[in-house]
């Protein structure tokens, strides 16, 4: 099995597990001489098997995405690199939105507001980012096509 293939199982499971969650609670109570509309027993017994088959992937994907090497790291890393890219960009992103925000004034007695920041600057920064971003993100789609499973 390649690891995308893994992936998309984990994803198709956590989405079934989120399901069955709303499913049971659906069907935790009835009214008296009601019957539930699904048996909670065995959607319980259809979650625990859901639960044991999500461990195995997502532990079989972590050994996979740590012995992956690339570069002089492994795939680990690259995750790692990806995700922290993530949250850099929305935070710059966000601020300079807001430093880059015109304010409009109706009269020479308001007050100016001025960027602390030169925003054409930072944007050339965010976009290499973006571009940084995008190459990772590229490469551990190739490596999670070309990796077997572990």
């Amino acid at each position: 099995m390649k690891l995308a293939t893994a992936l998309s199982e984990r994803a198709d499971i956590q989405r079934r597990i989120a399901e069955l969650g709303g499913r049971l609670n659906n069907n935790a109570r009835v009214q008296e001489g009601e019957k539930p509309s699904e048996d909670p027993m065995e959607l319980l017994r259809e979650l625990d098997d859901l639960y044991t088959r999500l461990e195995e992937l997502i532990s079989r994907i972590n050994h996979t995405n740590n012995e992956t090497r690339y570069g002089e790291g492994s795939l680990t890393d690259l995750i790692a690199k990806r995700d922290c890219l993530k949250g850099r960009i929305g935070i710059m992103r966000n601020f300079l939105n807001s430093a880059s925000e015109k304010i409009t004034r109706y009269s020479k007695s308001e007050v100016k507001i001025f960027s602390t920041v030169p925003v054409s600057e930072l944007q050339k920064d965010l976009d290499e980012l973006q571009k940084e971003l995008r190459l990772t993100d590229e490469t551990i789609q190739e490596l999670n096509w070309t990796t077997e499973l572990i």
